[in-house]
């Protein structure tokens, strides 16, 4: 054998070699998971038992109410007094509204920032 064809052969082998570390290493990662993964699984809670599921109220499923609220309004700032920041007032809440009519966009407006529509004009 002259010394080009020993020089392959040394380097198929070594390549040969590396492939199969490769193989191996790809292997214990996929072994690692699943064992990792089964670990993890055993010391979750157990899936609940078909008794255990959320149950319809008695009185049946709940529907949607559908209303318009109305917000608080903000207290007004005293001529030459100190604006209000956001942490002196107080929690701002909502209250039913006696109007019916439910609120909507002007006509020929897009209704959304970036809708696409001409907008009003």
């Amino acid at each position: 054998m002259s010394t080009a064809s020993m020089q392959l052969a040394a380097s198929s082998g070594l390549m040969s070699l590396f492939l199969f570390i490769v193989a191996v290493a790809v292997l214990a990662l996929l072994g690692g998971g699943f064992w990792l993964t089964s670990r993890v699984r055993s010391s979750e809670s157990p899936r609940p038992r078909p008794e255990e599921q959320p149950q319809l109220p008695p009185e049946g499923p709940v529907h949607e109410v559908r209303q318009n609220r109305e917000s608080q309004e903000v207290p007004q700032t005293p001529k030459g007094g100190r604006p209000l920041t956001p942490y002196e007032l107080s929690n701002m809440d909502s209250r039913p509204s006696e109007s019916t009519d439910r609120p909507r966009w002007s006509k020929g407006s897009s209704g959304s920032f970036g809708g696409g529509g001409l907008g009003a004009h």
